[in-house]
């Protein structure tokens, strides 16, 4: 299962949203903190509003900042919101209600044998993603065993 880029552009926009303590946030800010195309994120974030994680003010002192605090968003609900339903197999399919089910059900009665595994692994990612906050993102964002690692 890999994420795109949504995903990982959307996180780090949502830290940096997270970090600033004088909202809201320019996405040209953004953008240049975290050397990320202006356009792209301009169509994550508007995504990211639309799932109600943002809230976006116009003019000249204008931007974006976190529709509710960092401790109450959930990484599931930005992957959800950028990517869609999470599926580790390309035979697993969103059905638009939010469920994701096996292709093979159709050509099988009972579907593919390793529905089981991947139907596992799909369980396991998104129980992760559900116990990981935005809050605890932005902490570790703040530690400096990560500016070295990052800067050293």
């Amino acid at each position: 299962m890999i994420f795109t880029t949504k995903a990982e552009y959307g996180v780090r926009l949502l830290i940096q949203l997270g970090l600033d303590d004088a909202p809201p946030t320019s996405l040209k800010a953004v953008a240049a903190t975290e050397n990320l195309p202006l356009a792209y994120l301009e169509r994550i974030a508007a995504l990211l509003k639309k799932a109600g994680l943002v809230t976006s003010t116009r003019g000249a002192h204008g931007g974006y900042e976190l529709a509710r605090p960092a401790e109450d968003i959930t990484m599931d609900q930005v992957v959800l919101a950028l990517e869609g339903a999470i599926a580790p197999m390309d035979c697993f399919f969103d059905d638009r209600e939010g469920r994701v089910s096996c292709s093979h059900l159709e050509d099988q009665h009972d579907g593919c044998a390793t529905k089981v595994l991947w139907t596992r692994v799909q369980l396991g990612v998104i129980r992760s993603l559900q116990r990981t906050t935005l809050a605890e993102l932005v902490a570790f964002s703040r530690t400096p065993v990560l500016q070295e690692t990052l800067h050293g």
